[in-house]
Formats: structure tokens, sequence, C-alpha cells
């Protein structure tokens, strides 16, 4: 019988094939008061779990440097780094070692305690990707729990054995039947297994747009639907599936006919990728003549490569925050960061990096004095600048870097949640400082760009003061939409009415654009509006020529430029502002 399943579409395309069901595995633990004098055995089992999954971590990592960048996206590599940080995590071990201690509490209940407690954070994160790093911590915990209990086979040794093709008999002949994965969850290791194997696309019940599954999904282009709950549990071992990754729509043995037409759009979405491969090389240049910059968003020095072989003309938004995640009181110092900053700038090849300073705080706590308890709304708290500038070393610390980093290529430095002057002013002369600073040491630096990120609306209906003060503005889409519509981004209950195109946002993009232009200076968007299709018109006709987006949908918004003719989109730009309800037009 044909039935659907509805999740978050992670990953474009579609996938038909044959379902190998990978259900959720999780670990009975036994939970029990141990002995004083057994409190050392306890550490001891512990420490060997630990070190014998750093030591697979390891040899994960090793295996992937041997298939080289083209086989193997550099995300895949990046989550495997953040499972080794959580594995080293002190918060972690130190948490576990209480238990066991104080508590008395066996090894594994120990282990699941402090998981509780730290999942409890994450849950409290106001920012979705940092949110769903638990999932990552649960994973590591379940590896532990594994080895402890001496179970050698987890999730990844299930998918080598599933992994094989099967030929099964089509007509006449016999064929290899494309498979499909259907699991509770992935961790980085099954993506690895998942990249060497014969899997089509891939399902999961749990998961969000930017979960590790997701993540690694956009990189290798595969479809992939996340968050289809129960999915492992209703769909059989060898199922027919149709895994919808434009829809978020899983389809369960489909009829001929619906089949019929899903391989229909199947082809033609290969044949979409292709046209679009070939507009990589071409400059981004409107049908009238306007060239558009194209830029990408990344985390980590590394994904300069990345962006570059996407096309990118130079990098929009580097999140420097992500060389401080997880450090708790050991934060990145000067050479760390500068190192970080300098291998990305070299990366892009002379091309612009604009890196955004540390946007963390409240709802991303860095060292034991910040507790999430002490702030009910972290994203209206200490974060961003707010934070930066109540640790003026911590801050000159990375403003020194980037300044280095700049004697390496073209740097512009990006300052986030910025809405009142007296924050303008300290900035300033927090980076006069740091020059000063460098100057005395002997240490080189280039001259670097000044932009403010327009995501508080305070900062969007001031912006002839800002103007004054900055050589460009970013607008950060995500967040401008959340402060503007009092819409918490991370909550569930009220997420559905999270609307890039409500009248007021739309508006104060409009301006933003249209005071920067009038003033002479560059406004880019860098946030999810930036590479959805469904707006590139839009802000085209608004005036937008700078947009920074996540490498895979450069080609996408590309064609888009290249098709425009922007003379035309002006006045229907303006009739869209203009409208109750813009997104009816835009969905024209």
């Amino acid at each position: 019988m044909t039935f659907s399943l509805h999740g978050l579409a992670v990953g474009g395309g579609i996938a038909i094939g044959r379902a190998v069901v990978v259900a959720a595995s999780r670990v009975n633990v036994a939970h029990y008061f141990i002995e004083p004098g057994a409190v050392n055995v306890e550490i001891e089992r512990i420490r060997r779990a630990r070190d014998a999954v750093i030591e697979e971590m390891h040899r994960m990592q090793h295996s992937i440097s041997l298939m080289g960048p083209k086989d193997t996206p550099h995300e895949l590599k990046a989550l495997l780094d953040v499972h080794l940080m959580l594995l080293q995590d002190e918060e972690l071990v130190k948490g576990v070692k209480d238990a066991i201690t104080d508590r008395l509490y066996n090894a594994e209940w120990a282990l699941l305690t402090q998981l509780e407690v730290i999942s409890r954070q994450f849950d409290e994160m106001e920012d979705a990707y940092l949110r769903e790093r638990k999932v990552d911590l649960e994973q590591i915990v379940e590896k532990l729990l594994r080895v402890m209990q001496g179970q050698a086979h987890d999730a990844t040794t299930k998918l080598s054995a599933l992994a094989q093709p099967k030929p099964v008999q089509t007509s006449a002949d016999s064929a290899d039947v494309p498979l499909v994965l259907v699991a509770h969850d992935l961790s980085p290791s099954d993506m690895l297994e998942f990249k060497q194997g014969v899997f089509t696309g891939f399902v999961t019940d749990v998961g969000g747009k930017t979960s590790h599954t997701a993540i690694v999904a956009r990189s290798m282009g595969i479809p992939a639907v996340v968050g289809a709950r129960a999915s492992s549990q209703l769909v059989r071992q060898d199922d027919w599936i149709i895994i919808d990754g434009d829809a978020g729509v899983v389809i369960v043995d489909p009829s001929p006919i619906i089949l019929a037409e899903y391989q229909l759009k199947q082809r033609q979405f290969i044949q979409d990728r292709l046209q679009l491969s070939n507009v990589r090389e071409l400059p981004a240049i409107s049908l009238d003549g306007h060239v558009v910059d194209l830029l990408a968003n990344i985390e980590r020095p590394d994904d300069a490569a990345t962006a570059l072989a996407s096309g990118a003309v130079g990098v929009g938004l580097f999140r420097s925050e992500f060389l401080f995640m997880g450090r708790l009181d050991r934060l990145p110092d000067e050479e760390e960061q500068y190192q970080a900053y300098r291998l990305a700038v070299e990366g892009m090849q002379g091309l612009p990096v604009t890196i955004r300073t540390v946007d963390v705080g409240a709802d991303k706590p860095l060292d034991g004095a910040l507790k999430l308890e002490s702030h009910l709304n972290p994203a209206l708290g200490l974060r961003a600048i707010r934070w930066s500038l109540t640790d003026p070393p911590m801050f000159l610390t990375q403003l020194r870097a980037i300044l280095r980093a700049a004697a390496h290529g073209p740097v512009k430095m990006l300052i986030p949640m910025l809405a009142h002057l007296s924050e303008i002013r300290q900035t300033r002369a927090l980076l006069a400082q740091a020059k000063t600073e460098l100057e005395k040491s002997g240490l080189a630096f280039g001259d670097i760009e000044l932009g403010a990120m327009i995501e508080i609306p305070a900062a969007a209906l001031t912006l002839k003061m800002f103007l004054k003060y900055f050589d460009f503005l970013s607008i950060g889409t995500n967040d401008l939409i959340q402060y503007t519509l009092a819409i918490d981004r991370a909550d569930e209950t009220v997420s559905h009415l999270f609307d890039p195109a409500h009248p007021a946002v739309l508006r104060l993009v409009a301006d933003t654009i249209a005071e920067g232009r009038a003033q002479g200076k560059e406004v880019s968007v860098c946030g999810e509006m930036a590479g959805d299709v469904t707006m590139t018109r839009l802000l085209l006709g608004l005036g937008l020529r700078s947009f920074s987006m996540h490498p895979s949908q450069i080609l996408a918004v590309k064609q888009a430029v290249l098709n425009a003719d922007i003379g035309q989109l002006q006045d229907w730009a303006q009739m869209v502002l203009a409208h109750e309800e813009p997104a009816t037009l835009l969905a024209g």
C-alpha cells in the first residue's frame, strides 16, 4: 500500500530504490552503585573506552586522507573533528569522574548522567547549528557505552554489510538495484561508509537543516530527507521508496504511475544539474549587463577550497566562532587564530575574505563563568559584539589576529549584532588599539575594510548613522527576521511564523540596500535569504549586487542572475514591497 512520510528537505534531487533499514540502536545500560574502593576501576573503564573511540576516529581520518578531497567532502572531516573535540571535552570528562567519585555511580550511569546535563545546555542554545550538535554528543556517548560493553560492531558495521549491491531479476536480465538508506540517524562514521557504498539517498527519523547529516547531504549533492519521524519503523526492509529531496517527502511502495512520474522528475533533475555545471566558469552578469558578486559562507579555513570550486568570487562570511566552540576556558590564542585566518585568506588566492568577529554569548557559553540558567532569553542576551566588548583582552586578541591575516590578502572585518553608537565607538577604539599594539610589536598587518551586520531592526532604522562609521553593510536576514517578527526560530511552536517575505522584513531589507547604494557603500545579504532562489529576482530588483551563501547554492543563484533582466525587475520589486502578501507574488 502506498503511503508518504514528511520531513525536512536537506539534499535536493530524487532518489528511487530499495530500502535498507537501520533502526535505532540505543544501548541498554545498567544503573547501580559501586563500592568506594571501585572508583578508580570505573574511571579507568571510561578512560580505556575513550582511548579506543579516539583511536577509531583517527583511523577514520586516515581513511579519509587516503581517499583524497575529490572522494570525500571536507564537511565529513570537519564532523569527525567535532566528534574528537567532544570526546576530549573537559566538561564531559570531569562530570563523569565527579559522578563516579562523589555519587558512586557505575561508569555507564555516570556517563549518561553527564550526557543529560550537557544535553539540556544544547537544548537551550538559540543557534540551530550548535543546538543540533547534541546529536553528535549522543552518538559519541553511545560509542563509549558500546566499547565498555564489549560490543565491537555498531551501525557502521551494519552499513558495511548491508551496502553491498544486490542483483535482482527486473526482467530477463539481472541488474544492480539502487539502494536508499532509512535510519534513525547517521553519524559521521556512518556517512563515511555511506560515501563508500552504493546508497543513492537517505531518510532519517531525526535531524534538522543544520544537522551533520544535512550538511554532508548538501555537500555531496545527495537526495535526503531528515526529521521524517518513525520512518525507520514504518518502512520495511526492501520496500521500494522514493525520496524527494526538494519537497521533503518520502513515498513508500509507490504505484506504477507515481513511480513513472518521479523517474521523469529524476531525469529532469539530473539534466538541470548538468546544465548548472556549465555556468560554473561564467561571470554572474545579468541579461542587461549588471555584475553580481556571488560569495561563499564558510566555517573553517579549509572551506576555502570548496568556495573556490563552487565559483565564489570571495568569502562573504567566515564564521569565526567555530574556532571558539567547545573551548570553554581554553579559547584560541592570537597565533592559533592568525594561522586559521591566514589559511583561509591564502586559500582564496587573492579573492576577498570577510571575517565576522566571534558571534557567541549567552546561548553559546565559552567558559565556566557563563551559566545558561541565568539567561531567560539567550537570543536577546549577552551575545556577539555585546559579549566581545565585555572582554576587551579576548576581543583585542581576535582583532590583532585578523589584522595580521590581512597582510596575506584582502580581508574585511564584519561586526555582528550592533545597535548602539556606543558599541560602534568602542569597537573602533579597540581596533585602533590593536593596530597600535601590532606596530609596537613589529608584527606585520594589513589594511582592512570594516563592516557592520544589519540584523537588529534598530540598526536597519538608523542606517545613516551606521554608514558614517562603516565601509560596508551585510544583512543577516536570519536574525533580522527573528527580531522583527518576535519569533524564536529555535521554538518549534512558532517557527511556522518565521517569514522572510513578511512586508516588514522586506521593507527593512529594501531600505538598507537603497541607503547603502545612495551613499556608495556596498551592501550584501549573508543570511539564508541570499541562497534562496525564490528571493533572487526580488533582491536583484531591489538593487542588491552582493550575495553570500553556502557554496552548494551558488550555481543555482548564478543561473537565476544570468536569466534576469534587472531593469525590468525594478518596478516589479516595488510592487512586491507594496503588496499585503508579498509571498503570493514571489511564488508566481
